[in-house]
């Protein structure tokens, strides 16, 4: 006669059990049946939670973690091993199952949870256990989850370079622009947020853009809403402060970078670049020309590292130097102009107060304020306000806003762009523009 063997039991989990939890986590994910917490995840609730491990002899064949949130318990990951327990002399799989739950139950019941959930992905095995012992199922439940885009460990760099999180709805707030958002979609936002999807057709995504055009035209603005439809960290260099008494600006650059390289991603924003990267040359050499040379270097250093993307901004492509426009340094050389007639409609919008835009003829704001900037736009909506403000506090009678008196805040109101940077940039876009 065959002796049975001994039944599994379960207890508390030690560290001595995480190689067969990691075991058990790599089988589930290997099938249909993938574990909804990352391995990571589960490894840290193990060590900081709560834990049960149903062993025989030394080996793990089943577990439950557990971790409490704002009075509920959530399962983390619940598994046992169906093919230990396909011989019957190990005892039964849902039994043991419902082992590792009470007891996972018994060890958090002091925190004084109201209920134990958990998430399980599409027609789960371990649904059936969960079913068996006390769970309910509830239906008209979808499950999401977002990336965090920044680590733990990655805040104090970030926070070294002056680098921060921006709101996820950038892009979507930046209204009109159609031909410029396209183009910033198609070249640069999909390549990088779908790799996948940008290899089938062999695209290879970009490391480093430069934006160019007039002042006030909304290049920060771009650079800004890249970085926020990406969802990666957005880190701003300002020439004018890089300075290091070790070495001086070069090496501040050079240092800046180097902590930039330790994140997992980020967009990379230099504004009026032209004031490290102009042309070099001249007897005696400019006092930005090793500069302009450790740039060159560190932006052939910054390509080789995905997951990165290097944006310049400047108000005078002329003025920089050839090797910096090289291809193989930027991939694109992208023009951003004045603001398009959508784009005005919608400045104007965001300045008008909301009981004034009723009786305001926007259509004509728009046609009266072609060739501004939005800073020219935000300046005359301002003005506007404020003129009426003073009126009725120096005849002490109520006055609305009325459409005369944007286009007198208008009239007032100086270009930013002239005729003659207009056209210059119309011819920029003709000979330097990489699209």
């Amino acid at each position: 006669m065959v002796k049975a063997r001994s039944r599994p039991h379960v207890r508390d989990f030690h560290d001595d059990d995480l190689d067969g939890i990691v075991r058990l986590w790599q089988a589930a994910d290997a099938g249909a049946d993938s574990p909804v917490y990352s391995l990571a995840e589960v490894i840290a609730s193990c060590r900081e939670d709560h834990a049960t491990v149903a062993v025989h002899g030394d080996t793990v064949v089943g577990v439950a973690v557990g971790r409490a949130a704002h009075a509920q318990g959530w399962l983390v990951f619940f598994a046992v091993d169906l093919v230990f327990f396909a011989v019957d002399e190990h005892g039964d799989a849902t039994a043991i199952g419902g082992e590792l739950l009470d007891a996972l139950e018994r060890r958090m019941a002091p925190l004084g949870l109201g209920k134990l959930s958990a998430l399980v992905s599409g027609e789960s095995d371990r649904a059936a256990g969960l079913l068996a012992n006390g769970f309910e199922e509830r239906h008209h439940l979808r499950y999401f989850e977002r990336q965090m885009p920044v680590q733990r460990r990655e805040l104090d760099l970030l926070k070294e370079v002056g680098g921060r999180i921006l709101p996820r709805n950038l892009w979507g707030s930046v209204a009109g622009m159609r031909h410029e958002k396209a183009l910033l979609e198609e070249r640069l936002v999909a390549p990088l947020s779908q790799p996948d999807l940008a290899a089938r057709f062999g695209v290879v995504p970009p490391r480093a853009v430069m934006l160019f055009g007039p002042p006030g035209t909304g290049k920060t603005t771009f650079a800004r809403a890249i970085a926020s439809r990406l969802d990666w960290p957005f880190v701003e260099l300002f020439p004018s402060r890089l300075g290091d008494p070790r070495g001086g600006m070069a090496h501040a650059l050079r240092e800046s970078f180097a902590t930039i390289s330790e994140l997992e991603h980020a967009v990379v924003f230099i504004d009026e670049v032209e004031e490290i990267a102009s042309r070099r040359g001249g007897d005696p050499p400019s006092p930005t020309q090793g500069v302009t040379n450790e740039l060159l270097k560190v932006v052939a250093e910054f390509r080789d590292r995905p997951g990165r993307l290097l944006i310049c901004a400047t108000n005078f492509i002329r003025a920089l130097d050839a090797a910096f426009l090289r291809h193989g340094r930027f991939d694109y050389v992208l023009p951003i102009g004045l603001p398009d007639a959508e784009a005005r409609a919608a400045i104007w919008t965001k300045y008008v107060p909301d009981d004034a835009l009723a009786r305001l003829d926007v259509a004509e704001l728009v046609s009266a304020s072609e060739g501004l900037t939005p800073a020219d736009i935000e300046y005359a909506a301002r003005r506007a306000s404020q003129d009426a403000l003073g009126r009725a506090l120096r005849t002490g009678e109520e006055s609305t806003l009325q459409s005369e008196d944007y286009i007198t805040a208008l009239a007032s109101t100086r270009a930013t762009v002239s005729a003659e940077v207009a056209e210059a940039f119309t011819q920029d876009i003709a000979t330097l523009a990489r699209l």
